[in-house]
């Protein structure tokens, strides 16, 4: 498995999204805000206002003030994505949750995700279950 795969399994990104990204397709240390804004369909405005909001979200400035954000950082982002976006959290319980327990909220988001796969993959097969069933059920009406 490549590190691309890798990543992207961590932060529930498409590969492609970042070999896209990337025209050396090697991964970077260091991502723009426009890269992880994409990465996430928000605008940057949003990831500016996060940065105030969430004491822990603060990537590296290089020259000029130009945001360089790390794994670690996309990490963040993504959980607080989650949070806010997804599950509709407000900020102040958003960010008193990260405060208290930022792994065990890493984690949870994680076993949720991966509950959800296991979900979509039960109710697939239980439709295609479904279908050869009622396939029997004709062929036998037939004969």
């Amino acid at each position: 498995m490549s590190v691309a795969c890798d990543v992207a399994a961590v932060f529930r990104i498409n590969s492609s999204d970042i070999m896209a990204l990337n025209k050396n397709k090697v991964l970077k240390k260091f991502y723009s805000i426009q890269e992880v804004a994409a990465m996430y369909d928000v605008n940057e405005s949003l990831l500016r206002f996060w940065e105030t909001e969430f004491p822990t979200l603060s990537p590296k400035r290089a020259g000029r003030g130009v945001r360089q954000y790390t794994m670690e950082d996309i990490k963040l982002v993504g959980v607080i994505h989650d949070l806010v976006k997804k599950r509709g959290m407000k900020l102040a319980a958003a960010r008193e949750l990260l405060q208290k327990n930022k792994e065990g909220t890493y984690r949870n988001i994680e076993a949720v995700d991966m509950l959800k796969e296991i979900r979509a993959t039960l109710v697939e097969l239980r439709s295609q279950l479904g279908t050869i069933i009622e396939g029997e059920e004709y062929n036998v009406e037939e004969k």
